[in-house]
């Protein structure tokens, strides 16, 4: 993946706004729980929908609930549950950023991303 060395501010955002799609996946990853850490020897991975997550900051703190939505885009998730009501008493999704969740249960639906799972780190 490449990096970028500066350390503006603007250049910073620039990149990540025009990152191509599989590097945007990196900044999707989200840490495991420890007993995912111990079994796969992964200290993080890639949140998909469907995943089992545990909220780790802000107003939500402590929720556990499934992924509805990854938001490739905004590099978002939406975790079940996680709503705020808007002025008019409407319940929307409040997207969060995958850095501040951590993974409790994985998705092992797709053969491929189990194959991913079983590498070793090096």
């Amino acid at each position: 993946m490449a990096r970028i060395a500066s350390i503006q501010p603007r250049k910073q955002r620039r990149f990540r706004y025009n990152a191509s799609i599989h590097v945007r996946g990196a900044f999707l990853h989200a840490t495991l729980a420890a007993d995912l850490r111990k079994t796969y020897g992964k200290r993080s991975f890639r949140v998909i929908t469907g995943d089992t997550v545990k909220v780790l900051r802000g107003e939500f703190t402590g929720t556990e609930a499934a992924v509805d939505k990854v938001d490739m885009k905004n590099l978002k998730i939406q975790v079940h549950g996680v709503v705020v009501k808007r002025t008019n008493g409407e319940d929307v999704p409040r997207p969060l950023d995958p850095s501040k969740v951590m993974i409790t249960k994985l998705n092992l639906k797709d053969t491929k991303r189990v194959a991913r799972l079983e590498v070793k780190a090096e």
